[in-house]
């Protein structure tokens, strides 16, 4: 899979769950903590249609998924 990034925060539960997705299926990727950077915030509420939820998640190929839930996240990583 091409380069992913991921927009969230330490404390956020479906950042950890992807953070744990990512772990098990030995997937690399860039995580930016929006607690960190105004302008990391504003891009990842820019990716989601000006609405704000975590985790924010680019894929490689431009598609986003927020929120994802466990399945949701497997079926695109696999």
């Amino acid at each position: 899979m091409s380069k992913i990034t991921m927009y969230g925060t330490t404390t956020c539960g479906d950042c950890i769950l992807a953070k744990q997705v990512f772990a098990e299926n030995d997937i690399d990727y860039d995580y930016v903590d929006i607690t960190q950077s105004d302008e990391a915030t504003k891009k990842a509420i820019e990716l989601n249609n000006g609405v704000r939820r975590i985790p924010v998640i680019v894929f490689g190929d431009q598609t986003i998924l927020v929120e994802p839930n466990r399945e949701q996240l497997l079926a695109k990583i696999n």
